[in-house]
């Protein structure tokens, strides 16, 4: 029942936009400045720059705000999940009358003293000169095989072999298994590389028909400071130069760096990233090897018909059949061996850049080289049935004088004229008589 001598105790009627400013000074008195500890939920950047998301644990959430002036100062990407330390005052946003933290900085959470760690061992072997440029090497165009440090079950894994089978099924992967998060993980990637580093390079041995590990990978996705903190080992450092083939460092995402990145030959934003850089597209190639093919055949045709050119020409200019005969077919012969030599070695070239490019080899300059020693053996067959000895087999015979002049007209050789006559198998010396005139 409605107690009348109460009727003084009742409460001051306030207005909605003063009781609001009341508590947000409250608020202000008591708690600001405030850090907060939670996960990040509902995170988004609007238009303006500014950054609206909630901080939330099992017990409760508080609603922030993160001004664009202060979101450019972050040194990471924030992404819904992830725990992080947020500083800022607490208040009221009056147009809705919730409770709002508004957030001047933001880090990862226990990632001030973790990242302290990273700073001075960062200082300490740069000044030893593991990370100069100078020591830094170039990825192989055409690796015999490719080695993979990471965890079999993680992500990275399955992205990396699907960027490998995508653009370079045809070359092998030697995939070492290695913990990549937890104390134990720094040590188990130190033994990965060094057995990876006894199948790397020129002077390793061929195992299971796997050829020598050009280029090595390290891999891991993306995390908080503390899941990739096993990238931040002095001794995997130490490990990682030591690599007898260039090694690319793709840990975490494009924003994540760690020491690995600084010691590797090459860091690459993310895993897929780490196996497109050392994969180059297959078919890239074969189109080149194609375009190659096309103008080793049209060279080798060209001089093909130069030669057989010459031998038409030598064949017009055949005066005594004996002689030139010989000669044409001792010339070629050793052009013909010359041509095979050369086509020859042309072809073993092509050949040993084909087998490190490819594992399949396009057959098709032998099938052509079989067509155009066809074509040189046609020639010589056109060459043969141009031999003058097969008319005179015929009954014809072949004049000349004395100094071996072909004679083709009674003004030549006029009675009294020793002439050689040419038949099928010898020479008869005669004496020409008042010729005859028909």
């Amino acid at each position: 029942m409605f107690d009348r001598q109460n009727v003084g105790l009742e409460p001051h009627v306030w207005e909605v936009g003063s009781l609001c400013r009341a508590i947000s000074d409250a608020l202000q008195a008591r708690f600001n400045p405030v850090a907060v500890r939670g996960e990040i939920s509902g995170f988004s950047r609007a238009a303006s720059g500014h950054c609206y998301f909630s901080i939330k644990d099992p017990q409760g959430q508080i609603r922030c705000a993160m001004f664009k002036r202060a979101a450019s100062m972050m040194d990471f990407s924030p992404r819904d999940g992830e725990l992080v330390e947020v500083r800022g005052r607490l208040g009221v946003y009056e147009a809705r009358g919730d409770l709002q933290l508004v957030v001047e900085s933001m880090q990862r959470a226990g990632q001030g003293a973790l990242f302290e760690q990273f700073l001075r061992l960062k200082a300490k072997l740069e000044q030893e000169g593991l990370f100069d440029s100078a020591r830094k090497r170039e990825l192989p165009v055409f690796p015999r095989a490719i080695g993979v440090v990471t965890s079999p079950g993680a992500a990275a894994w399955h992205d990396v072999m699907t960027a490998l089978k995508r653009r370079v099924p045809h070359i092998p992967v030697v995939m070492i298994p290695a913990l990549v998060q937890g104390a134990q993980a720094p040590a188990s990637i130190v033994r990965a590389l060094e057995k990876l580093y006894s199948m790397a390079g020129d002077d390793a041995p061929e195992k299971n028909g796997v050829p020598p590990v050009d280029v090595i990978l390290l891999v891991r996705g993306g995390g908080s400071i503390e899941d990739l903190w096993a990238f931040n080992d002095e001794q995997l450092a130490r490990i990682i130069v030591q690599s007898p083939v260039p090694l690319v460092s793709g840990v975490g995402h494009e924003t994540d760096f760690t020491i690995a990145d600084f010691c590797a030959d090459l860091r690459a934003p993310t895993p897929t990233a780490a196996a497109e850089l050392v994969a180059q597209p297959r078919d890239l190639w074969l189109g080149a090897l194609e375009l190659m093919q096309e103008r080793l055949t049209e060279a080798v045709e060209r001089q093909l018909d130069r030669h057989a050119q010459c031998l038409d020409m030598a064949a017009r200019q055949i005066s005594r059949p004996s002689n030139h005969i010989a000669k044409q077919r001792l010339e070629l012969m050793h052009r013909t061996q010359r041509l095979q030599q050369s086509v020859q070695q042309q072809l073993h070239r092509g050949d040993k850049q084909l087998e490190q490019w490819s594992a399949t080899l396009p057959r098709s300059i032998e099938r052509s080289m079989g067509r155009l020693e066809q074509r040189l053996a046609n020639a010589a067959t056109r060459l043969e049935l141009l031999n003058p000895q097969h008319v005179l087999a015929r009954g014809y015979s072949l004049l000349s004088d004395a100094r071996g002049r072909t004679v083709t007209s009674v003004k030549q050789a006029p009675p009294g004229t020793a002439l050689n006559v040419a038949v099928s198998d010898g020479v008869l010396d005669v004496v020409v008589t008042p010729p005859r005139l028909l």
